[in-house]
């Protein structure tokens, strides 16, 4: 069933359950009771009545912002019969088809006309009231319709994607980039991504409770898709191996750089990126980070190192860990030295170099057919499929990688023993099939079977930090569904926001980088202006409106 029909299907029902429960107190209110069955004019009846602006009807029934109005408008036509207790209204907002029915077929229900004229003080004063809460409440719906259908803030709490984008940059996402992808759980809290808070194991989200109802679900859909990203576009999508939710939307959201789109092939060649089997393009505002170890003949100042260089991470090694001897006899560093692990740009390495203390230094690469699989276990029986290089039975590392065709709408794949790990997520998980391997023979849907279609088309997603990154490389192919959209700029930036949990040292308290705030994201121009003077005056100008109009009345009046 395509999302529109499910959509109507959704509509219909609470349409129905509306009906039942308000007919008879839409016949009070002078109204053919079918009219409760109509969906929006039955909201705009009330809000008619209510005396309310109409065209918040249209509110009514919207993913995630409809649930909120709904129990406005409801609470608005208990009002209108009298039901004015907090007992009432706590009832109509978490029970209201069941309270709203109880009032409909009780026999003693009467309309209550409100005349500004008979009201007493104290009655005035809850009006009062009730109008302020109206209004906080449409703030509310005001910004959840921007952020559910326009635009979405997001920070960034990872260096994977250092230096471009820093640990703590604070970005506006325009989700209608690559088209817009409607909401598919429509009944959710807002602002919340996955869960409301941690109640249980910390760091185990598994167990927090859900900030949508997984139970009512749309399917996908993307409408006005005019564009796809492509090579070089910085995206924002929802971690596709994210176990904890089902619903595509609610996964947790990550940024990286899309390097490959449908169609390429992309491969890893000692640390350096090849699409198509050509070196990467490296843009003028993209600043890539690779792994050192490096060599010093004494502990370095990293305060004063922060503030030459900005902050960088840096973590010191411990000599006695395992595989440090290791380490030092592969690039040939004395371990009675100290030594650090940085991530570190072309021009930062430079800097690194010209320090008196250091001794040498070694970009650090893995070997070329290592396998780098990890465990969850002591045994080594259960892989731990989220930490291990996609996909499992190829002997890739980060650093050699590949060459890996990336999934293309329509492409026919041949599946196999070798080519099953490769596909498999894919087929099972991203285009909802049933996949079962029985004694070597493959079968979809129930019909075995040595080959597939694909249905979507995939992209392969990176981050700068090439060394220091989770990405594609360990995940796998990102789904066209998951596409959330393109990052427009960077509205806050704040150093010491979140914790570098690669990094030894942490920043030494909270910085504005005023530089970087409201500078666009994805301009691929080296020297992009900031224009956070221009935001502050803009917002001076929104909240300080009604102060400087007061100001120049009283200064008229005053001349009078």
């Amino acid at each position: 069933m395509n999302y529109f029909l499910t959509y109507t299907v959704y509509v219909l029902i609470l349409s129905v359950l509306m009906g039942i429960s308000t007919w008879k107190l839409f016949k009070k209110l002078g109204y053919n009771p079918l009219f409760a069955f109509i969906p929006f004019y039955n909201y705009f009846i009330i809000l008619k009545e209510t005396k309310h602006p109409k065209w918040w009807a249209f509110l009514s029934y919207l993913p995630i912002v409809g649930p909120i109005m709904m129990s406005v408008f409801h609470l608005y036509l208990m009002k209108k019969f009298g039901k004015t207790l907090f007992k009432d209204q706590l009832l109509t907002v978490i029970l209201p088809f069941i309270y709203m029915a109880t009032v409909n077929y009780s026999k003693d229900v009467e309309l209550e006309d409100e005349n500004e004229l008979f009201l007493t003080d104290e009655e005035k004063e809850e009006k009062k009231k009730d109008s302020f809460l109206g209004s906080v409440t449409f703030a509310v719906v005001f910004a959840t319709i921007i952020h559910v259908f326009v635009t979405q803030p997001f920070g960034i709490p990872t260096g994977s994607m250092e230096r471009t984008l820093l640990v703590g940059d604070f970005l506006f996402v325009n989700k209608w980039s690559y088209g817009y992808r409607l909401p598919m759980r429509p009944l959710a809290i807002p602002f919340l991504q996955g869960t409301i808070f941690d109640s249980g194991e910390k760091g185990n989200p598994k167990d927090d409770p859900k900030s949508y109802v997984d139970a009512v679900k749309l399917p996908y859909e993307r409408i006005l898709q005019f564009n796809k990203p492509q090579r070089h576009d910085v995206v924002v999508f929802n971690y596709p191996q994210d176990s904890v939710h089902t619903a595509i939307d609610r996964k947790d959201p990550y940024v990286k750089r899309c390097v490959a789109v449908a169609g390429d092939t992309f491969e890893m060649r000692g640390g350096r990126l090849y699409v198509n089997n050509k070196p990467e393009t490296i843009l003028g505002d993209q600043e890539i980070q690779h792994s050192y170890y490096v060599e010093t003949g004494s502990e370095l100042d990293i305060k004063d190192l922060f503030k030459k260089l900005e902050y960088i991470s840096i973590a010191q090694l411990d000599n006695s860990i395992p595989g440090f001897e290791e380490t030092a006899k592969k690039y040939g560093i004395n371990p009675a030295n100290t030594v650090y692990v940085m991530q570190l740009t072309d021009k930062r390495l430079k800097a690194i170099k010209d320090l008196p203390q250091v001794i040498s230094v070694h970009e650090d690469v893995m070997e070329k057919g290592y396998a780098s699989v990890r465990y969850r276990d002591i045994t080594r029986t259960k892989i731990d499929t989220t930490q291990s290089i996609y996909p499992i039975n190829k002997p890739w590392n980060q650093d050699w990688y590949g060459p890996l065709r990336i999934p293309k709408k329509g492409d026919v794949v041949t599946l196999n023993k070798e080519t099953l790990p490769e596909y498999q997520w894919i087929i099972s998980e991203y285009e909802h099939n049933s996949l079962e391997n029985k004694n070597g023979k493959i079968f979809i849907n129930g019909k075995e079977t040595n080959q597939y279609t694909i249905k979507q088309d995939y992209y392969m997603m990176v981050g700068d930090n090439r060394d220091a990154s989770l990405d594609a490389r360990f995940f796998g192919v990102v789904p066209e569904e998951n596409i959330v959209g393109k990052p427009m700029f960077t509205w806050m930036s704040i150093e010491g926001a979140f914790n570098d949990s690669g990094a030894s040292f942490q920043a030494d308290g909270w910085r504005i980088r005023w530089d970087r705030m409201f500078k666009a994201t994805n301009t691929g121009e080296a020297n992009k202006t900031s224009y956070w003077w221009i935001a502050a005056m803009i917002l001076i100008l929104f909240f300080g409106w009604e102060y400087f109009v007061k100001l120049f009345r009283k200064k008229k009046d005053d001349e009078l």
